[in-house]
């Protein structure tokens, strides 16, 4: 593992009987980044992130975390991180300064700095009106809160996030975002899994994995720009005739339908506008309002996606 990597995989593989949740997988993560793990449900995210974590050992290939091997010192790796899922993990019927107290000794805290950090990270997370509340009473934003700062009670120099904002309201994502940033700038490596396109638009780098296998690595921009597209909003009449039209096109990659509204991309950096009038006007379609749209990261994941399905059918 190099110096600047924290996460290091070769070949990692997982299999279930004869299901193949994830498939020769080659990662590295590199100290003090926000490494995003990107795919549709039953990709093969939460298992990729178990076996970083040492809760599943890999069927095959090998892996280092925090500079301990998945397949032999699984405890150490637990020991060394902060992980924090979905679910949230916390103990209902306990109070939020219980949930931080005995994450603090799960982490091995020792008990004369406990009070000063449960303090710290307490006041840091904005929990400071919600100490005696109990857990089970919270809303999903605030046992987000609670959730993260157990995670990260002991510091840890690497962080799992997985599906972290599932089931919260958007209000409550963005803050939330807003905490990770700050984790990251004080030293905390941030590895997560998600399906949202915009929380992965706010990666360092992203891996875009789908059926157990990643398709590509980079940064968000980097992964956009190896896609070649071109994206093209529009309204335009006969709309439905005009999208089926468009879609039997080998130029067009998508098209994503909006009342009279289409928006489509282009394969190759073919220009939108010649493709959507070379098109569109034999059959008398016109277009009545056009602009060039921004490439996202949605686009390009759906882009590979596509892909792989057809590459796989064929």
């Amino acid at each position: 593992m190099t110096a600047a990597a924290i996460v290091k995989t070769e070949q990692l593989s997982r299999r279930f009987g004869d299901l193949i949740a994830v498939r020769d997988v080659d990662l590295e993560v590199r100290r003090g980044e926000i490494f995003g793990l990107l795919g549709p449900n039953g990709a093969g995210k939460s298992t990729m992130i178990r076996m970083l974590c040492g809760i599943l050992s890999p069927s095959s290939g090998t892996g280092s975390v925090v500079g301990h091997d998945i397949a032999t010192e699984p405890e150490r790796i637990k020991q060394d991180i902060g992980y924090m899922t979905q679910r949230f993990s916390l103990y209902e019927d306990l109070t939020v300064i219980e949930n931080l107290r005995f994450y603090a000794g799960l982490y091995g805290l020792p008990r004369r700095r406990r009070r000063a950090r449960i303090d710290e990270i307490v006041s840091s997370a904005g929990l400071e009106d919600r100490r005696r509340q109990l857990a089970g009473t919270l809303s999903g934003g605030w046992k987000q809160r609670v959730a993260l700062a157990s995670a990260t009670i002991h510091q840890p120099p690497l962080l799992f996030l997985d599906e972290p904002t599932a089931g919260v309201d958007p209000v409550s994502r963005r803050e939330f975002w807003d905490q990770i940033y700050h984790i990251t700038s004080a030293g905390t490596t941030v590895l997560l899994t998600t399906h949202y396109m915009d929380e992965a638009e706010r990666c360092h780098r992203l891996g875009f994995i789908f059926r157990g296998e990643l398709l590509d690595i980079g940064a968000p921009s980097e992964i956009v720009e190896r896609r070649r597209l071109r994206v093209a909003e529009m309204t335009i009449e006969r709309a439905t005739e005009a999208a089926e039209a468009l879609r039997a096109n080998g130029d067009v990659d998508e098209v994503a339908h909006y009342g009279q509204a289409l928006r489509f991309a282009t394969r190759d950096l073919r220009d939108p506008r010649e493709v959507a009038d070379d098109t569109l006007e034999p059959l008398g379609i016109r277009i009545e309002s056009y602009r060039e749209a921004r490439v996202t990261v949605e686009d390009a994941f759906v882009s590979m996606v596509r892909q792989d399905t057809a590459q796989a059918a064929s």
